[in-house]
């Protein structure tokens, strides 16, 4: 056989099979009870957790905040956002094209560093 040649790859598994986890191997000792009370115990977490939930939203609520004024908030933070990498990226730029550092161009537009 020349060592240029392949042996044909032959597939031995049917591909029509549904799929099998790996981790549950049928050797695997899985009693429908125990996925249940695990189960439960995961829904009475989240429960709780919703519980803590809403009980943080009741505080921020009674303290003057509601979801409108905070979604603005959200809206108007993710603009500056935007603002601020545009002028990262044009700042980039100029300092490219003059041969210095972004830290230089501050001090140049009175910008702190921290901006």
């Amino acid at each position: 056989m020349d060592s240029k040649e392949r042996t044909p790859v032959r597939i031995s598994r049917n591909l029509n099979t549904g799929f099998k986890s790996p981790l549950l191997s049928p050797g695997t000792p899985c009693s429908s009870r125990v996925d249940q009370a695990s189960l439960r115990e995961d829904i009475e977490e989240l429960k709780g957790r919703r519980e803590e939930l809403s009980a943080q939203i009741a505080l921020l609520e009674a303290e003057g905040y509601n979801v409108e004024e905070l979604d603005q908030h959200i809206e108007q933070l993710h603009e500056y956002n935007d603002i601020k990498d545009v002028g990262q990226m044009l700042l980039g730029r100029l300092a490219t094209i003059r041969g210095v550092t972004t830290k230089d161009l501050y001090g140049e537009f009175g910008l702190e560093l921290e901006d």
